[in-house]
């Protein structure tokens, strides 16, 4: 395997993990803390938790394309 590859390939894999780390964060920080505090309805959970499940959609498709990445590296 060539060398841009690997590092191709390192980058994304550390890119999704950063996309779902900050999905994760914001989406709990929303929910919990932040849409509380400013007095947000609880039916605006319901619009973060729709937002966050595309950022983990999201971050699902770039793992099938990192696995599809890997697969045709190591052929």
């Amino acid at each position: 395997m060539s060398t841009d590859k690997e590092h191709a390939i390192a980058r994304k894999g550390r890119y999704i993990g950063l996309v779902i780390a900050v999905t994760m964060l914001a989406w709990l920080a929303l929910t919990l803390f932040i849409g509380p505090a400013i007095g947000l309805p609880g039916r605006y959970a319901l619009l973060f938790d729709f937002a966050a499940l595309a950022g983990f959609i999201y971050a699902g498709v770039n793992i099938f394309q990192l696995w599809r990445m890997r697969q045709d590296s190591q052929r």
